[in-house]
């Protein structure tokens, strides 16, 4: 079976995986990419605002992105167990809790938006276009579900080329899409930043009928036995056991970016807030190349867990390090030397452009630590231990409350101390996931070989 990843090359199995994960990623950057660029021909306040909207965006692909992880170390531990009925449970109980997700997320939304957008203190203009894109954006929070959960069941197989191909598709169309809905193109309505929200609305709703094709017709997939499960209580408490921890990581950094938008905003103003904004989405690009080797991880390492090949968990580890910690080398460097000239596509405000090549340099020192934080994590969902990434996601999003302050005002570093400070604690949270990943390892390594000479 080409789904079978207990067998061969564990090398052929990441890259086979990694590489369209990457590339699917690359586009769904450039989707927001091209969010970024047409909010910025509007104005700097609505750039402003699509970035402060963007921690608010992140509840639905927290929810979203748990859901799908969790989902997919379940289902390629039943595939590795050989128990194709439970990969079939996993699937009809994956697919009615991301319902019921996504109609509570659209009848919460004109609760907790307003509130979420008052913690921020963003006010003006800004908050107006913030606004008008999450207020949009949530009434597509089923198609972002049914996504990354339809994903997830093709992922567990070792199959990311569907993926890709949708998000390749709903970049071009996002570019077409885009300028229609925000500029008035074609006799619609000038929308402007809920423009931004319906063209990704419809992009979702295609990716959602074309993913459900896929599934149907993978390698693993039988209908028959799908119509065969039953709702489970059990079923759906073990994907939450799962899945919370998973999306709460995620979440967490909503409220990290929260935090984070809350100090540049204080002392860098609109202007820092849009220089962050367009130096996010230029460091996302950069660390695209090694995005999709956490889509690998999870997959053969939860199929070799549930085999119990624990020796294969350990060289997919330490093979997907090697990559991605090569990967990022060469993009740390080319953000460093190309910093401003990458910001000013954005924007062409001179001050927006110094403050965005600084975070850019600044953060290059620690951005090794992206990728072995997401290595570790991810072996740690395949694991079926993901409690652990929420606690290192906690502390990597709370300390800077502490950090930050100190480093700004006692330390007169102002808007330079947010960025050390981001530096800072991810590499201190780097050696804390390191040490707790080889603890667990050892924990079952011991447990597996008492059981095996009991």
């Amino acid at each position: 079976m080409k789904s079978d990843m207990t067998k061969g090359s564990i090398g052929k199995h990441i890259r086979s995986i990694a590489i369209p994960a990457s590339i699917g990623f690359l586009f769904n950057t450039l989707f927001n990419v091209v969010d970024t660029f047409y909010a910025g021909q509007l104005s700097t306040e609505a750039l402003s605002g699509l970035t402060i909207s963007f921690p608010v965006f992140i509840i639905i692909l927290s929810i979203a992105s748990g859901l799908g992880n969790g989902l997919s170390a379940l289902m390629s531990n039943s595939i590795g167990k050989k128990d194709l009925n439970k990969f079939h449970s996993f699937i009809l109980n994956g697919l009615f809790i991301s319902l019921i997700f996504g109609f509570f997320l659209m009848i919460l939304a004109p609760f907790i938006i307003p509130f979420l957008f008052n913690i921020t203190g963003v006010k003006g203009e800004s908050l107006e276009y913030g606004l008008q894109y999450t207020n949009t954006i949530f009434f597509g929070s089923l198609f972002f579900i049914f996504n990354f959960v339809l994903n997830s069941i093709l992922q567990s197989q070792g199959n990311s080329k569907p993926f890709r191909n949708y998000l390749m598709l709903g970049f071009f169309l996002n570019l077409i899409l885009d300028p229609m809905f925000i500029f008035g193109w074609f006799g619609l309505p000038k929308m402007g930043t809920a423009g931004v929200a319906i063209a990704t609305i419809i992009v979702q709703a295609i990716g959602t009928i074309y993913l459900f094709y896929e599934v149907r017709k993978s390698e693993l997939f039988d209908f028959k036995k799908f119509k065969s499960q039953k709702i489970s209580f059990n079923r759906n408490l073990e994907i939450l056991k799962q899945g919370i921890p998973a999306g709460l990581n995620l979440a967490t950094i909503a409220i990290g970016i929260f935090i984070i938008n809350f100090y540049v905003l204080k002392y860098g103003g609109v202007e820092g807030i849009a220089a962050y904004g367009s130096s996010i989405r230029i460091q996302q690009v950069a660390l695209l190349p090694t995005i999709g080797l956490n889509f690998a991880i999870i997959s053969i390492v939860g199929q070799n867990f549930g085999a119990k090949k624990l020796d294969r968990v350990n060289k997919t580890k330490s093979k997907a390090l090697k990559y991605g910690l090569i990967m990022a080398t060469i993009g740390g460097l080319l953000l460093f030397v190309f910093a401003p000239n990458l910001v000013s596509i954005f924007d062409n405000n001179q001050n927006v452009i110094n403050i965005g090549t600084t975070y850019l340099r600044i953060d290059t020192v620690g951005f090794l630590t992206y990728i072995i934080l997401n290595v570790h994590i991810s072996t740690l969902q395949g694991l079926k231990k993901p409690s652990y990434g929420l606690w290192i996601a906690l502390f990597r999003q709370l300390t800077p409350i502490v950090v930050f302050p100190f480093l700004a005002e006692i330390l007169k570093l102002n808007l330079n101390g947010v960025w050390i400070g981001i530096v800072t604690i991810n590499w201190i949270a780097t050696f804390i996931i390191i040490f707790i990943t080889l603890k667990i390892q050892k924990e079952i390594a011991s447990k597996e070989e008492l059981s095996t000479n009991s």
